[in-house]
């Protein structure tokens, strides 16, 4: 008599997948830190060495040019275009060595706030016209020469038509000119000098 027993097949259980470890826990710092780290230390390297670019530049400071402005009086102070027109009495002060130079032009340019309403004024005139003062001090030598100029304003704007009432700008300066083969050159600029006139 054949007996039969049947087998009972008991699953075997998996094998659990094993999670992979970070990395900080062996140590070692993520990628995404390193990447920031090496990051702001270039940032920190660039920034120490503009700084150190700026600290060794030097200012530079340009001295006043040999020609200079040395007053400029506008009259009458308060301006009424029917009245008449507006002069500028201005003092220039040459260097003792033109260079060359020959021609001495004085300009002025009288703008309105808004810039709508302008006006350039200019004058040509031969540098050696000036005459250079006597120093106060005896045995002391003369001083720079020095040359009067004059320029007019009709009080009309660049149009030609008489401005409006206001307060307007104006900026002079002073050029020495040498007259070559193509024409006059620019040999010196003084520094600007600016003031307010007012228009009634």
């Amino acid at each position: 008599m054949i007996t039969m027993s049947s087998t009972r097949h008991v699953p075997m259980p998996l094998p659990r997948p094993q999670r992979p470890r970070s990395t900080t826990s062996q140590g070692a710092p993520p990628a995404g830190w390193l990447a920031a780290t090496t990051l702001g230390s270039l940032l920190l390297c660039l920034l120490v060495s503009v700084d150190t670019a700026d600290a060794k530049r030097k200012p530079v400071q340009r001295s006043q040019p040999d020609l200079r402005i040395l007053s400029i009086t506008a009259s009458p102070e308060f301006y009424t275009p029917q009245a008449g027109s507006l002069d500028f009495a201005i003092e220039i002060e040459l260097p003792k060595d033109l260079d060359g130079a020959t021609i001495l032009e004085v300009s002025s340019l009288i703008s309105s706030p808004s810039r709508r309403s302008m006006r350039f004024l200019s004058n040509r005139q031969p540098a050696g016209t000036a005459s250079a003062p006597a120093s106060s001090h005896a045995g002391q030598p003369e001083g720079k020469p020095r040359i009067a100029v004059k320029l007019t304003w009709d009080g009309t704007d660049q149009t030609r038509q008489v401005v409006e009432n206001g307060k307007y700008s104006y900026e002079v300066r002073a050029k020495l000119l040498a007259v070559g083969e193509k024409g006059p050159r620019t040999k010196m600029v003084s520094w600007p000098k600016r003031g307010i006139i007012e228009v009634r």
